[in-house]
């Protein structure tokens, strides 16, 4: 047994070894910590002092690293900009326009307002013209192509895509419109705006438009032949207005002046009649024959034989009154555009020609009959164009370029120059040269 005193000693003996344990790894805890214990002079005791350096900087590197590029990622700002580039690049011909981008527009809009004629033949020769029964829905219960009873789904498709081509005509229109307005050429007094540019490039949107209410009569009424043919007018309207504006894009507004003798200028202006004559006896042709547009729709009511005659006969006059202007073009020694765009009518009358009597010794096969009416409308391009080809404006005339940061330039983008701030003026250190105009205010 034990005695107590020993007892007490060892316990005593017990915690002081535990009080220097604790010591120990508090000290050494002080230290991994960046502490430091130091006597106070004043109280006589030990105060524990931190040592800023050794403090552990999570928070810097976790900024540092949150704003590390990874490599082969490129800057927001750089991204954003060459992004407006690109669209500024793209829309450049449309809101700042040259007489050459003008022209590339004018172009387009010929070309998809002759495409929606195309189309529009497809759609009657494939007998798809009910297959939207309805306008301006595809069918009583459906905005876009759905099936119909009593007509296959692929005549749906067809005349619904034909709709769908109208979307496109109308952005060209639009972009056309924003281009003329846009436009300015060099004026007596300065860059000026060509109205009659602007016109014609209003014709576009509107003959677009004119077209779908048309369009929609026509469906509303099962494919009437009458305002059937009124629609394909109205489309070679429109692309008369087309071509005339593609023309004019390269002119002056001086007053015209011929080219060519008097009688061959009237002759070309005869073929236009003759051209337009030709095609509204080619509609009326079709709407007798039988491919008007659907199976069981009004057609009318004129002997096929005799229709196909008349139509055969204007064909012929048309041919020989080509003839006869390519000959005269030749021998009166006509400039060469002139001389040019005659062959092309010739050519192309000739190709229409044996076109129109190869379909109709076929029996009337729906493909040839689509290629023949497609080309009726070039020969419709020609014949405007050769006509216009017999007369001269002078060259459009093209404000000269302004050195980039003068006060010309500025006025490009900012409105008209200051009084006093014109050419020759002294404007932010540096002259404008003499001479230099507005191109675009």
């Amino acid at each position: 047994m034990a005695k107590p005193g020993r007892t007490r000693a060892a316990g005593a003996n017990r915690a002081r070894r535990s009080g220097v344990s604790r010591g120990a790894s508090g000290a050494q805890a002080v230290a991994n910590s960046g502490q430091e214990r130091r006597p106070d002079p004043a109280s006589g005791t030990l105060r524990v002092t931190t040592d800023a350096a050794a403090q552990p900087r999570r928070s810097t590197m976790l900024f540092v690293s949150a704003n590390v590029t990874p490599p082969g990622a490129q800057p927001r700002a750089t991204t954003s900009r060459r992004m407006l580039e690109t669209l500024r690049r793209w829309a450049g011909p449309v809101i700042d326009p040259t007489p050459v981008s003008l022209r590339r527009l004018a172009l387009a809009s010929v070309a998809a307002t002759a495409g929606i004629v195309a189309t529009g033949a497809a759609v009657r020769l494939s007998k798809s013209g009910l297959g939207c029964p309805t306008w301006p829905d595809c069918t009583k219960s459906s905005l876009v192509a759905a099936h119909s009873p009593g007509d296959p789904m692929f005549h749906t498709w067809i005349e619904f895509g034909n709709r769908l081509v109208t979307f496109i005509l109308l952005a060209v229109a639009v972009a056309v419109v924003v281009a003329a307005w846009r436009f300015r050429d060099a004026g007596p007094s300065g860059p000026r705006r060509r109205w009659d540019l602007v016109w014609l490039a209003v014709m576009q949107p509107l003959g677009v438009a004119a077209q779908a209410a048309i369009g929609g009569v026509v469906v509303l009424t099962g494919l009437n032949p009458f305002w059937v043919s009124f629609h394909f007018v109205v489309s070679v309207a429109v692309v008369a207005a087309a071509v005339m504006l593609h023309v004019r894009c390269t002119e002056g507004t001086g007053p015209a002046v011929q080219t060519v003798r008097r009688e061959l200028r009237l002759l070309a202006l005869g073929l236009v009649a003759v051209c337009l004559l030709m095609l509204v006896a080619g509609t009326v042709v079709t709407g007798t024959g039988p491919l008007a547009g659907a199976g069981n729709v009004p057609r009318y009511h004129l002997a096929l034989s005799g229709v196909t005659q008349f139509h055969a006969d204007v064909g012929w006059t048309l041919g020989w009154l080509a003839f006869a202007l390519m000959l005269g073009l030749r021998l009166t020694s006509a400039p060469s555009r002139a001389r040019q765009a005659g062959y092309w009518l010739l050519g192309l009358v000739a190709v229409q020609g044996g076109l129109g009597y190869l379909q109709y010794f076929t029996g009337l096969p729906a493909g040839l009959v689509w290629v023949h009416e497609s080309a009726s409308i070039l020969i419709w391009v020609a014949a405007l164009r050769a006509w216009f080809a017999t007369r001269d404006r002078g060259a459009i005339a093209v404000p000269p370029a302004v050195p980039e940061g003068t006060a010309a330039a500025g006025a490009v983008r900012h409105g008209p120059v200051p009084e006093g701030t014109g050419p020759g003026s002294a404007v932010s250190g540096g002259a404008v040269p003499e001479g230099a105009v507005t191109p675009r205010p």
